[in-house]
Formats: structure tokens, sequence, C-alpha cells
């Protein structure tokens, strides 16, 4: 039987009187730590140091900063607080910082006013040169993908476009009913003429009636209870200024100094007709700024934003694999990628993806030069402004295109009301269709569209008479044999798009468009099920797009040098594709 007190063995007489230097402590070879340590040592950190002030008490050593900082990424580890305390006791952190034990203030400013956005991007670009001179990334192809990161804002935040149009709508009514109280104020005791005032106009607002046509619809829908019709009718509020109220306050100020009236206040008290003006008039005219505010804050491209967070735009996120999920604020992340490094970043506030990929390619181009030769994309970034976009950049587009999936199937192929099911003739440099009884549409005019800044150009073409024709019920759009006996068929084709949508479809099913997309579908979206299941960052812990477009990229370029220290220890190599027997 043992006899020997294990317990006081372990504490009184080990780790009680162990001295520590007696032993050497030390990492393993093929720690990351190290891979971190040969990259920065080709860096060249002169921005950084630029952005560092030398007056005052000398600091910490901003390019040890960065390293604590790159490695806690490494680690999945995005708070300050923790990397300070690793840097207290974990082996590597004691290592990189020489022991020296920075807190969370010269974190907080290091990572705030010290290492910019471009100082970032510029590192990173620094290190992706490395990996092209190495073989390992060519940055002439590049995978493009989206996710949607909660923002870091408060609950109950919201502010909605269509509610303070709402809202707006009865406050203007109200100021058009006190301007209204205070012209016949005027005309009534005769201060106009005695003041030498004029009547107040109502302002106008564009876009304000269609709203209120709106409001009305819903009331009416609301009885009847149907679905409420959206109203994100976006207001020029530029011309409707508070100050027009606040002349008019100026004005009653003037006549009550005249006439000797004096504001009173408190209980028991009856306010003249004057004060009651003056005062509703400034309370409209404080709400209306609000208003306005709102309005410049969300701009023209946004429908909400968040109080706690104003760049970032309500999204719907999802929850689990069954999509369930809630309007929660967050921000639209966009990572280029190739051979498993992500090459660029882009966080954005627009719910959708089509105006992200321009600014990704721009920025490659800045980065790199005019080195890239295809992206691949899925159909959340098909548009015409973005094939049209790659086409003159001489980029092949392997995007592919939201009908995708309904062009396998039998329907698309004879619906008989759509122009590519009918035939194309040309008689004369006249092109027109033949439908499927016979008939011919003609080109009758051009129509243009604009929308967020690009403009669109429509053929239309019609048939002259449709009368008679037994297949009109499956020809013409919503057909009512009642009330569209006289209706004929008109198409409007976008000639264009259609070019280059045919395009980029030819190419995603060829041979090499279908391992491009399998490449896609495994790298892009295997760094975000990474990301967000694995390293559990579905939240950020910055306010503002820029702050957190920093703590992306920093996390991005720690995923960086794993890789790169996976393929140094050959734990990882290039990826060269699957098999393409079957179709995607």
């Amino acid at each position: 039987m043992l006899t020997t007190n294990y317990y006081n063995d372990f504490f009184e007489f080990g780790q009680q009187k162990i001295n520590f230097s007696f032993f050497e402590l030390s990492l393993p070879d093929d720690d990351p730590v190290y891979t971190l340590k040969k990259v920065m040592e080709d860096l060249d950190f002169s921005g950084l140091l630029a952005n560092c002030s030398d007056k005052g008490r000398t600091g910490y050593n901003p390019i040890m900063m960065y390293a604590v900082v790159t490695y806690a990424n490494m680690r999945g580890i995005r708070s300050v607080d923790r990397i300070v305390e690793l840097c207290e006791r974990d082996l590597a952190f004691i290592w990189l910082t020489h022991g020296q034990k920075p807190k969370r203030d010269a974190f907080y400013e290091f990572k705030g006013k010290k290492l910019t956005s471009e100082i970032l991007d510029d590192l990173n670009y620094q290190f992706l040169r490395r990996l092209q001179k190495e073989g390992l990334v060519t940055l002439k192809e590049l995978f493009i993908d989206g996710t949607k990161i909660e923002a870091n804002a408060n609950r109950y935040t919201f502010v909605w476009r269509g509610t303070v149009n709402y809202h707006l709508a009865g406050l203007l009514d109200s100021i058009e009913l006190n301007f209204a109280r205070y012209n016949i104020f005027l005309q009534e005791n005769g201060y106009g003429q005695k003041y030498d005032i004029g009547n107040a106009q109502m302002f106008v607002i564009e876009g304000m009636d269609k709203v209120r046509s709106i409001i009305e619809k819903n009331r009416k829908r609301k009885l009847s209870k149907h679905k409420k019709l959206a109203n994100n009718t976006v207001i020029e509020i530029d011309n409707c200024s508070p100050l027009e109220i606040l002349k008019l306050q100026k004005n009653l100020n003037t006549i009550a100094t005249g006439e000797g009236i004096e504001f009173v206040y408190g209980k028991g008290k009856r306010k003249p007709e004057i004060q009651q003006l003056y005062e509703e008039l400034e309370h409209l005219g404080q709400r209306l700024m609000g208003y306005k505010e709102c309005f410049e804050i969300m701009g023209k491209d946004r429908n909400s934003y968040s109080k706690t967070d104003l760049e970032a735009t309500f999204m719907r996120m999802k929850e689990d694999h069954m999509l369930n999920g809630q309007l929660k604020p967050a921000y639209n992340v966009q990572i280029a990628v190739e051979n498993y490094f992500i090459i660029h970043g882009y966080v954005s506030n627009d719910r959708t993806d089509y105006n992200t990929l321009i600014p990704v390619l721009e920025k490659h181009q800045q980065a790199f030069g005019s080195i890239l030769e295809e992206v691949t994309a899925d159909s959340g970034y098909c548009s015409e402004k973005n094939l049209l976009y790659l086409k003159e950049k001489g980029i092949e587009s392997y995007i592919k295109l939201q009908d995708h999936e309904n062009r396998k199937t039998r329907a698309y192929a004879e619906d008989i009301s759509k122009y590519y099911n009918m035939k194309v003739e040309v008689f004369e440099d006249e092109q027109f269709y033949i439908c499927h009884d016979g008939r011919e549409l003609r080109h009758i005019r051009t129509e243009t569209k604009e929308q967020n800044g690009y403009t669109q150009t429509f053929e239309v073409y019609a048939c002259a008479d449709c009368s008679g024709c037994e297949r009109k019920a499956r020809c013409l759009y919503k057909y009512n044999a009642e009330k569209d006996t006289e209706k004929n068929k008109v198409m409007k084709i976008n000639e264009q798009w259609d070019e280059l949508r045919e395009k980029s479809h030819a190419n995603i099913q060829s041979e090499r468009g279908i391992l491009k997309r399998q490449t896609r579908s495994i790298q892009t979206e295997g760094h975000f099920g990474d990301i967000k299941e694995n390293e559990n960052f579905r939240r950020f812990n910055y306010r503002s797009a820029d702050k957190v477009y920093k703590e992306f990229m920093l996390y991005a370029i720690g995923r960086n040098i794993n890789k790169y220290c996976r393929f140094l220890n050959e734990k990882l190599k290039k990826f060269e594709g699957k098999t393409t027997e079957k179709t995607a």
C-alpha cells in the first residue's frame, strides 16, 4: 500500500521550491510565431513609423505592437483585454514583446490612431507580393464572395426610412396648418403691413406626393388585412430648411416686442396666442431638424441605420440552417481569394453584393496594376454594370447568372412569351421577331432607364395586331380575357445586357468554368465557414466602417500567415481543383 502523500509532495516540495530558471522553456519549432517573425523581417514599416510621433515620452515599439496584434489574430483572439493578459502569461507573446507588458490603452491607441487602413493594406500587399514571388499566388485571378457579420450595435436602435417618411408626411401637414394659422394671425391683426412682414409660403418636398399616396393605400390595406406597401422613396429634403420656420419665429418675436406682449411660463398662466404659435413652430422646427439629420445619415443608398453605429445597416441575418433569422445591424464583408489566401477585404453597408464588385477590383488594380485576368463569383454579383466593367477592363467573367438554374428547366425553353424562344429575322437591315403564332414584332422605339448612376438602354418591339391569337393567354403577361381583348404584345430587350450575360454563361458552362465554380465554393465559402463556425467571428467588436474594416483585415492577415506557415511545413498544398467529369 502506497503511503506517500502525493498531494503534499506536489505543492510543498514541488512548485513552491522549484526555480524555473533551471528549466529551458522553448516553443515548438513549427510554431506560427516564427513564420510571423520571418514575414515581418522582409516588410517595409516606413509608413507605420512615419505615422508615429517621436515627441513626448517614448512608447512601445510600433513594429512590436503590430507583431503582437497580428499574432493574436493568428490565434483567433480579437479582444484587447485578452491580448494584454497573454502578454503576461503566454510564452509566444512574451517572446514577441521581449518581456514588456503593454496595457490596454497602448493597444487602443495603436489600433485607433497609428495603424490606419492604408498602412494595414500596404503591409498586406507587401506580404502578397512575397507570396507571388514564391509562386503561391499569381494575382491574375480572384474568387469573390461575401457574408454579413453583425455590427456592434445595441438592440432596438433602428431607424427606418419608411418610418421617417411616414412621420415626415404628418409633420408637413402640421407645418402647413401652422403656416396658414400664422398668415391668418398677421392678416386679422394687421401686423403684416405694420411691421412689413410677408405671408409664409409652404415649401415643397420632391417625392412627398408619392409617399402620401402610399400611406393612404396602406391605410386602406390595413382594413382589408393586406400586406403593406414598401415606403422607401428617396425624398429630396435639401430645400426643406428649418431656417424657414426660424424666420417666422423671429418675426413673431419682433411683433411681440413691438406690441409689448410678454411670454409667460408656469402653471396657472395663460399664454397669449402669439406665444402659442411661436412655441408650436419651435417644436415643429426641432422635429424637422431631426428628420433632416436622419436622411443625411442614411444618404440615398440606404433605407436604415443604427443609432449606436451610424454606418451599420439592418440586414437579414441567417441564424441557422433553416435560414430563420431577423433583421440586425450588420456589415456586408467581401473577400477576394486565391489559393486559400485572402487577397482583398472590403466592408460595405450595402445589403446586396451588386455594388461591391467594382470597388474590390479597383483596389486590386491600384495595388498590383492591370494584371487581373479572371474573376469568379456567384449570381449575387451579376449585373449589367459589373459585366460591362469586366469587359472594358479585359477581364474574363465567370459569374453565374441569376436564372442559371431556371435555364435547365423545360418551362424556360417552352415559354413562348420570351423573346429568346422566338425566331429572329432581318429584312433590309432591320431586325424583328416572329412569335409562335407567326406574327411579326417590329422595333418601335428606344428607351433608357437610370439606376444607381448607371444608364440602361432598352429596345422596344411590338406586334401591330394580336387579335384572334389563340396563344394570348400564354404570351401576354397577366392576361385577362375580358379586359385585355385589344392588348398587343410588347417586349423590352436590353441587347447589351443579353450579350454580356450569354458570354458569362458560356464561360461558366465550359470545363474551365465548372472547375472555377468548384474552386470558388471551396475556398471563399470555406473561409467564411471557418471564420463563423470554428472561430465564432459573428460580431464585430468595434463601431464605424473604418474600425470594422481594420478589425477584419487584421484577422484576414492573421489567417494568411497561418496558411503560409502550413505551406512552409508542407501541411497544405496548392489547390489544383477537382475532377470535372460531372457538371455543376
